[in-house]
């Protein structure tokens, strides 16, 4: 249940007043808000957003006929797209702001999956961008917990947490499960790896005139962003997105390019506590030890916010929160007019988040072993 902005039992977040993004280096990274919360709903007075990004929005894409799906259908495809690209970063922050040895095989493969989704969310902008579309990245914020955007993945309830192994179990790998396994769900409900099929498809079948023009270049951690020109970069930017994370239909003896498993197989030997390895013709998790970190134990975050937060825990959530919708602007403004600066900026910002979280989870909730952490909620009069 979500609450408006006079609640005094919930978390608040100080507004946001017009200032240059460009000259703060004070802010922070990038996060998602569900289809339901009040902030959204004001962010998008007319419902179009929510229409084209909440639930059920990619079945009812993938119910268009083929032949009815033109550059309008694209552009509505990747922005869900956007938003399921940017809807994993906060869990995964969470899950890795929590370890405390960083040095652990644990926090290296998961500082490397984040890495990945925040270059995926800039091919899907680029590509977006390259049809005659803007990403609305702020827009495409969800709160948790909640469901993944567009209605993929049914039942799968994304939370923030710290590293637990139920959180890498439920959350971590649910999103990230391959297609072959799960093929379509029993519901009928769309997976991530059909929605990447159809819309590559799409594209081939429209062959639409693309522009670099408001494309953006960038090293994104380890991966080099480029603009999308041709068809064949088309082709290249999805398999990218559908080898390394969600949606692969690899087997695990299929690395791609780095040698990295997809996601799902590094997730899985985190909760198994081994590397993944061929034996006797079959994958078994049984190679070498992954050992489970030791964790600060930041608990669930519940719906609406912590609740009743004490002063110091409040004063942490404003500055993060604040911070967080403030990398969420600069990354608007990064694929509408300013550019390679922009982008910049709230990708260095990301890492100043770091600092107000590990103060949260080091302040213990009342009457519990467990400790405060971000909730990732943008003010709601922002």
């Amino acid at each position: 249940m979500t609450v408006g902005k006079d609640d005094p039992d919930r978390e608040t977040s100080a507004p946001l007043g017009r200032r240059s993004f460009l000259a703060s280096a004070a802010v922070a990274a990038a996060a998602p808000v569900s289809v339901a919360e009040p902030a959204l709903a004001a962010q998008s007075s007319t419902g179009e957003h929510i229409a084209a990004t909440g639930h059920g929005a990619v079945a009812r894409l993938l119910a268009v006929p083929e032949d009815g799906r033109g550059v309008g259908w694209l552009r509505k495809a990747l922005q869900v797209a956007v938003a399921l690209e940017l809807a994993t970063i906060p869990p995964y922050l969470c899950g890795w702001w929590s370890v405390k040895d960083r040095r652990s095989e644990a926090a290296r493969l998961i500082r490397r999956i984040i890495g990945d989704e925040m270059y995926h969310l800039g091919v899907v902008c680029n590509l977006l961008v390259a049809v005659g579309g803007r990403p609305r990245i702020k827009r495409a914020a969800p709160t948790y917990p909640g469901p993944l955007p567009g209605g993929v993945r049914a039942g799968v309830n994304v939370y923030l947490s710290g590293l637990t192994k139920p959180f890498v179990h439920d959350v971590m790998m649910a999103i990230e499960a391959p297609e072959a396994p799960l093929a379509r769900s029993a519901d009928g409900s769309p997976t991530i790896g059909a929605f990447y099929d159809d819309l590559l498809k799409a594209f081939h079948s429209t062959a639409p005139e693309l522009t670099t023009q408001g494309q953006l270049s960038a090293h994104v951690t380890t991966d080099v962003l480029k603009p999308v020109k041709t068809l064949d970069d088309v082709e290249r930017s999805i398999g990218i997105i559908r080898e390394q994370g969600e949606g692969t239909t690899s087997s695990p003896a299929v690395a791609f390019g780095d040698d990295h498993p997809a996601h799902y197989y590094a997730f899985a030997e985190i909760y198994h506590g081994r590397r993944l390895r061929k034996d006797r013709g079959s994958w078994q998790f049984t190679g070498a030890p992954v050992p489970f970190p030791a964790t600060r134990p930041m608990g669930r975050v519940p719906a609406g916010g912590w609740h009743r937060p004490p002063a110091p825990v409040r004063r942490r959530l404003i500055e993060f929160n604040t911070a967080y919708t403030a990398v969420l602007d600069t990354l608007d403004m990064a694929w509408d007019s300013d550019g390679p600066g922009s982008l910049d900026v709230a990708v260095r910002a990301m890492r100043r988040m770091e600092t107000p979280a590990l103060e949260l989870m080091e302040i213990p909730i009342p009457d519990t072993d467990q400790t405060y952490g971000p909730s990732f909620r943008p003010p709601l009069n922002s």
